[in-house]
């Protein structure tokens, strides 16, 4: 079968994750504990009696799942980097929960990056108890109103190019959503461009 005519296998966003875990505590300490996720399922893992099979729910309905299992223990400072692996998982905080991590982390005795420029977001790390490193990130946008983030971004991203900046930075952003405000949102006038300075 030549390029053309594979069909793909179209995915519309993220079922959940599954991630090893070690006792169910620890688990509930970090998932719910600290960042806040309800848990909402739990069942044993269907593929081995031995270990528990906890659910939680990150905020948007969308699932993170900890296999569990009584007999283990955190085995990494860091888990490992290696190809393949992964690198980190990233959730979304409001700016008011962001304005407060580095305090509230800082007051549990939780090692941290401190508060990282990423020109589109804000992010800071840390690793859970197992050795996951976790990213909290915190857009500096909102997307307008029919649009999402990922429409915000490859507009920026084209923007970016086309200037030859190096990275992203919230001028791109505020030409990305003026662009898509344009596009997508109907308005009686013509021209929609100022006559006059105000």
């Amino acid at each position: 079968m030549t390029g053309e005519n594979m069909r793909k296998l179209q995915v519309q966003g993220v079922h959940h994750i599954t991630l090893t875990g070690a006792d169910r505590q620890i688990s509930f300490d970090f998932w719910e504990g600290l960042l806040g996720m309800p848990f909402v399922f739990d069942q044993p893992n269907l593929d081995d009696p031995d270990e528990g099979h906890l659910y939680f729910d990150p905020g948007d309905g969308r699932l993170i799942t900890i296999f569990t299992n009584e007999k283990r223990s955190p085995v990494h400072r860091r888990t490992p980097m290696d190809p393949g692996c992964v690198h980190h998982l990233a959730f979304n905080v409001s700016h008011a929960t962001f304005s407060q991590v580095i305090e509230r982390l800082d007051e549990r005795g939780i090692r941290h990056s401190g508060l990282k420029d990423r020109g589109f977001m804000d992010s800071i790390y840390f690793t859970d108890p197992l050795g996951l490193l976790i990213e909290l990130a915190c857009y500096r946008f909102e997307p307008p109103r029919g649009c999402s983030h990922a429409d915000v971004m490859i507009e920026a991203h084209r923007i970016r190019v086309a200037r030859g900046d190096y990275n992203i930075q919230e001028v791109h952003l505020a030409d990305a959503i003026e662009k898509l405000v344009g596009r997508t949102q109907s308005s009686l006038s013509e021209d929609r461009g100022p006559k006059a300075a105000y």
